[in-house]
């Protein structure tokens, strides 16, 4: 039996808890995860607080009892140290626990750090952190099991390089070989596939992937309640931005305005905010979550999900302004900036606001619904809650339903319309365009009022 001199005159600290008897093993346990969650410690039973040595009586069926406790409730599990040794002339036990190397440690699934002689639980803003320092690797630059280069696009990947080439003047011919095109842009590791490139680049994403798709539906009314149509996009994630703006196409009117004696169509909504969204959704979005990135069209409005809430310590208030871009998926946000699906880091909400704004239409909703970030695009700014703030009378309020459906009104049109007099009709539109809702147009009798 070795002896063993733990200190002439022992004492409790942060890296060594005393317990006078297994009486105490329930609260030593403690002990070992803050242990595991810090620098590593000893347990010493049969050494009660003041230094004492006590001893035990140290049976095969003691240290196994121990051992059991540990496997048994400490998660992730580890193998302990554990030995009786000789301390002046009685027995003890040591138990020695090396720092973890896969933080953060439970007891019990709780979370406990040492601070001096205390094991306290770990708050959960710090055990977030520790979780996020543990993982060095992010998902998309973690290896794609069972992928191999049979399973990439080549002809994608060619594509990709003459567009970067084309945005970035990335210097890469296209004519290289896939291998080397990857590694170039480094979406391989140790020579596999990583699964930034199963989601850019490969045949059948959706293989190694099944929430990697988009859910695009146009619902009936305001409510997701009856959908009219609906489409699921696989692919990769670069056809799937694509294939979910024509979606949007395919279900949102596309307006002709005369502009300066020029004929000039736009479409309902500003496409190259519905990309940004998308874009950010499919760039930022948690793969490790079974959902799907959803569009949802409805008559007054259009929303985009991503999956999972905004990145730490991201804000939906920090996206109304200029902020720092946190990559979720480092990979694939580096082959957007390439292609210039993302114009620059931390502007893309900024750009949905301005374009939105540009279209004359209400600024779009940021919000975390469900554990998810939601983007919402209003199809005009004269909401409900703001035309009653306005006070409109009855005639005016069905001018506006007028105007929505036929883009334009003259005073004879409102005054047949609404059986009531030029005057009155002149009036009402008056304070329709004091009030910011319509402009005037023409002159003389070719005169009519529009949306402003």
């Amino acid at each position: 039996m070795p002896t063993h001199d733990i200190m002439d005159n022992p004492k409790e600290s942060h890296v060594t808890e005393l317990k006078k008897s297994l009486a105490q093993l329930d609260d030593s346990l403690k002990s070992v995860c803050a242990f595991l969650n810090h620098k590593g410690g000893t347990v010493y039973f049969g050494v009660a607080n003041d230094g004492e040595i006590r001893g035990l009586d140290v049976s095969d069926r003691t240290l196994r009892k121990i051992s059991q406790q540990i496997h048994a409730r400490i998660k992730p599990e580890i193998t302990p140290e554990l030995r009786e040794i000789k301390e002046k002339g009685k027995s003890i036990i040591e138990l020695k626990i090396s720092e973890g190397n896969n933080k953060p440690y439970f007891l019990n699934g709780v979370a406990y750090k040492r601070i001096g002689t205390e094991n306290r639980i770990i708050p959960p803003d710090e055990l977030r952190r520790i979780i996020l320092e543990q993982r060095q690797t992010k998902w998309d630059e973690e290896t794609c099991e069972g992928a191999t280069l049979t399973d990439i696009d080549a002809e994608k990947v060619q594509w990709f390089l003459r567009k970067a080439t084309f945005e970035r003047r990335l210097e890469i011919d296209p004519a290289i070989s896939v291998k080397e095109a990857l590694e170039r842009i480094g979406l391989l590791k140790g020579n596999k596939l990583t699964n930034a490139a199963i989601l850019l680049f490969g045949k059948k994403p959706q293989r190694f992937f099944m929430q990697s798709e988009v859910r695009c539906a146009r619902f009936k009314g305001t409510e997701p309640l009856e959908f009219i149509d609906m489409k699921v996009f696989a692919g990769t994630i670069i056809d799937q931005r694509e294939d979910a703006v024509e979606f949007v196409k395919e279900h949102i009117k596309l307006h002709a305005k005369i502009i300066e004696t020029e004929r000039v169509e736009r479409w309902e909504y500003p496409l190259e905010a519905l990309r940004e969204a998308l874009t950010n959704a499919l760039c930022h979005r948690d793969y490790e979550l079974s959902s799907n990135v959803q569009v949802r069209i409805f008559d007054d409005r259009i929303e985009v999900w991503g999956c999972g809430p905004l990145p730490q310590p991201l804000t939906v208030e920090d996206l109304r302004t200029k902020h720092d871009s946190i990559l979720r998926n480092p990979l694939i946000g580096k082959c957007f900036f390439l292609i210039k699906f993302v114009e620059q880091w931390g502007t893309g909400t900024n750009r949905i606001i301005r374009e939105c704004l540009n279209y004359d239409l209400p600024e779009p909703l940021f919000e975390e619904a469900a554990g998810n970030l939601v983007v919402t695009f209003r199809k005009s700014k004269f909401t409900e809650e703001y035309l009653k703030q306005l006070s409109l009378n009855e005639r005016q309020m069905n001018a506006l339903n007028h105007l929505k459906a036929n883009e334009k009104i003259t005073r004879k049109e409102y005054s047949s319309l609404f059986n009531c007099s030029t005057r009155t009709a002149f009036n009402d539109l008056q304070e329709m365009m004091d009030k910011k809702i319509v402009k005037r147009k023409g002159k003389g009798k070719y005169t009519y009022y529009e949306m402003a």
